[in-house]
């Protein structure tokens, strides 16, 4: 399951850019270890009351308000320099914490489901897998330390997780999130954490939670942190259309965000990816994200698209999330379905072409967005 690489030359130098360096300060200082990682926080901020036993899931979100207040106060803290948090092993935790709070919520979203905005409802506790083909496992296709993810990232401890809740008709990744979805590794919480120790033990600056896509396995990935005894930043790479319950359980523990805003309008994210409400919620869920933590928002030009999506993308971000580094992408490729009926999707069949990636550009530079930094 795991691979070795070389670390490029420059994820060594971008921090040397004081832009970059600012925007992701709390990301850059958990990575060198010199402040704990969010869901060490929370494993630290200690609840009276033990929440596996509460049934209630509004009292669940009642403790999980009130411990969320302790926690902003320790974290507040500890990023200042008030106070330091040394050790990070998973054995000198409360009995109870902000965290077991989280987690007890999680598996209580999970079946019947409400972890994304399909909430789709499937019993996946006795098997029945939702519209994201996953039921009850946490299955993982590959994890290593991957160099193609933007600068200040690499080497990035990767974990593709199976399924998808969205059905890209261009999935590059179509095998593990929709063809194959199940036909990963099956592993345990413990398993997980255990996964993440090696990745970080080997190299990586932070543990990519990806797919296919991450949410359906929010229960399982929450308990991992329990059992996770090294400090590593979480990094969530997502397409962000989870549940605003998903996001509140996210929102203390990710200390960096890599969403994927695709679409600028609900029409073209119908078509393509088979998503309802797309805007309102994805750029409800960025804008939670941007304001809790540092970010670094993709967006992939997708050919015929710029007026649609890119531009309206784009207008976006730089109103609603100034913080936030941008990577205009020009890798798209026809891939999946749009290869198998090309004549249906003939204003994607194609690669964007050179004077379209040259707009995108040019489009991020007249909003001064921060995207050449990290593309």
């Amino acid at each position: 399951m795991f691979e070795a690489f070389i670390l490029r030359p420059d994820a060594l130098t971008v921090w040397e850019d004081r832009e970059v360096r600012e925007r992701l300060s709390w990301y850059y200082e958990v990575m060198v270890n010199a402040k704990p990682a969010k869901f060490i926080i929370a494993r630290k901020t200690e609840v009276v009351e033990n929440p596996y036993a509460i049934e209630d899931i509004e009292e669940l979100w009642k403790l999980h308000d009130k411990a969320s207040a302790h926690f902003q106060k320790l974290y507040k803290d500890v990023r200042e320099g008030s106070e330091e948090i040394k050790d990070y092993s998973s054995s000198s935790q409360p009995e109870y914490s902000y965290l077991d709070v989280k987690i007890a919520i999680a598996w209580k979203l999970f079946d019947p489901c409400r972890l994304c905005e399909r909430r789709c409802g499937a019993r996946r506790l006795r098997g029945q897998p939702g519209v994201c083909l996953m039921s009850d496992k946490c299955i993982v296709h590959s994890a290593f330390l991957h160099l193609g993810e933007e600068a200040p990232l690499v080497p990035s401890g990767t974990i593709f997780y199976g399924g998808c809740n969205f059905k890209c008709v261009f999935c590059q990744n179509y095998d593990i999130s929709q063809v194959n979805a199940r036909g990963g590794v099956v592993v345990s919480s413990r398993e997980l954490a255990e996964i993440q120790e090696k990745l970080r033990l080997r190299g990586a600056r932070n543990i990519n939670h990806v797919g296919g896509e991450p949410t359906p396995h929010i229960p399982f990935i929450l308990e991992s942190f329990k059992y996770l005894s090294v400090n590593v930043p979480q990094l969530w790479n997502s397409n962000m259309y989870m549940s605003l319950e998903s996001m509140k359980l996210l929102l203390d523990v990710i200390d960096i965000w890599l969403p994927d805003l695709k679409y600028g309008n609900d029409e073209c994210a119908w078509r393509l990816s088979k998503v309802r409400n797309y805007w309102s919620i994805a750029t409800r869920n960025i804008k939670m994200a941007h304001d809790s933590g540092d970010m670094i928002i993709r967006h992939l030009v997708l050919p015929g698209h710029i007026d649609c999506c890119t531009r309206p993308v784009l207008e976006w971000i730089a109103r609603n999330t100034p913080r936030a580094l941008v990577n205009v992408m020009d890798q798209y490729r026809p891939e999946h379905l749009v290869l198998k009926y090309p004549d249906k999707y003939r204003d994607i069949a194609r690669r964007p072409k050179r004077e379209e990636i040259l707009r995108a550009y040019k489009i991020a530079e007249e909003l001064n967005l921060a995207y050449k930094q990290v593309s």
